[in-house]
């Protein structure tokens, strides 16, 4: 199965993911962690991402569709594939046509006051990615990660402004 996700940030697109990967056994891609990832590694497409990052805006295309087309190689997508953040522009919708005719597409709707109580009170654990919620998934201990017992921290792109930026 290949299967794309859409919606706003916050809309519940990757807790989706996780389920149906588990149940499918093929992998999610969420473009916001590999970028991310590459953030962290200081690559020079994770620089190239950063100023749009943290002033809340998207990656430009040509970016984005360079690191899909390299994952979208990758064994593990030979059996399908979930896409979580990615097509988010019509040049991108366009180039996943040409290299992947057969996706299906989920459209999340969710109200944007919800999206903004979900992502302002998101918090991510700096060692494992673990994802929790302040006010809907808190952890046993506040500031630490269940599964690791590492530190949370807010992501940039999950503050007040960035969110407002997103949604628009």
């Amino acid at each position: 199965m290949k299967l794309i996700l859409l919606g706003a940030p916050g809309a519940g697109k990757g807790t989706q993911a996780e389920v149906i990967c588990d149940h499918l056994s093929i992998p999610a891609i969420s473009t916001g962690n590999i970028i991310r990832a590459a953030l962290k590694a200081q690559t020079e497409m994770g620089l190239k991402a950063k100023d749009y990052i943290e002033k809340g805006l998207l990656v430009p295309d040509d970016v984005v569709i360079g690191i899909i087309q390299d994952r979208l190689r990758e064994d593990d997508c030979k059996n399908g594939f979930i896409l979580d953040g990615f097509p988010r522009t019509i040049p991108q919708a366009e180039m996943l046509e040409k290299i992947k005719s057969d996706v299906k597409v989920v459209n999340f709707e969710v109200d944007d006051e919800l999206i903004v109580a979900r992502l302002s009170n998101r918090r991510m654990c700096k060692d494992c990615g673990a994802i929790y919620n302040i006010k809907f998934h808190p952890t046993k201990v506040e500031g630490k990660c269940d599964s690791c017992g590492g530190e949370l921290y807010t992501r940039d792109d999950d503050k007040l402004e960035s969110i407002t930026n997103r949604l628009k």
